[in-house]
């Protein structure tokens, strides 16, 4: 089949935003069902056509809804090395990361039905959690750390779905467990205290 020659507007158009801010805000509110041409149109306050003057179809509105996300997150990932204490900054975004995964979770429900999203949650999990382990890897080493008795993977890995875990459970109105663990882990960070200057790695 040939790809469609149909002209989209600009990516940076005011009106694109507006749509992608209504497709977001259903899915959210009501379910990634809830999400249609008409639907988001109406929530957005335009005509519907132009939902598909800015996407050739409704994949490419949700795709664009979760890459817009996903590149947000990313770019906010990336900061975590700059702050004082970096592992300490790492475990809160992973908090505040899992604490507001509705949409996550909408489109990890999304992708059991449509291919195109489910390869984009996969890449982008892959290219998150990548990026973790990069981060816990320079920080064990800042503190001197043995990365045989703590793998950085490892690492990365239970500090996200810990924080996920409870992010879940809290949704749910389960907190058993919770409180205990957050002491745990913050009494074990402040143990570690900050990293001492004279050990940073260059990058």
């Amino acid at each position: 089949m040939m790809a469609s020659t149909r002209r989209i507007g600009s990516p940076d158009a005011k009106n694109r935003t507006v749509l992608l801010d209504a497709a977001e805000q259903l899915m959210l509110e009501e379910g990634y069902a809830a999400v249609s041409s008409r639907n988001v149109a109406r929530k957005a306050g335009l005509k519907y056509q132009l939902v598909y003057y800015y996407f050739r179809t409704m994949d490419d509105l949700f795709l664009a809804v979760f890459q817009r996300r996903a590149e947000e997150g990313l770019k906010r990932q990336a900061t975590i090395l700059a702050a004082e204490n970096p592992l300490r900054a790492l475990w809160a975004f992973d908090l505040e990361a899992a604490s507001s995964g509705a949409l996550t979770m909408e489109f990890v429900a999304l992708a059991n039905h449509r291919k195109v999203i489910r390869e984009a949650l996969v890449d982008y999990s892959r290219r998150f959690r990548e990026a973790e382990i990069d981060i816990v890897r320079t920080v064990l080493r800042r503190y001197r750390i043995d990365p045989e008795v703590w793998p950085p993977e490892v690492v990365a890995f239970v500090m996200a779905g810990v924080s996920r875990t409870m992010a879940l459970e809290g949704a749910l109105g389960m907190t058993t467990a919770h409180e205990e663990t957050l002491s745990f882990v913050r009494e074990h960070l402040a143990r570690l205290g900050d990293p001492p200057a004279e050990t940073v790695v260059d990058e």
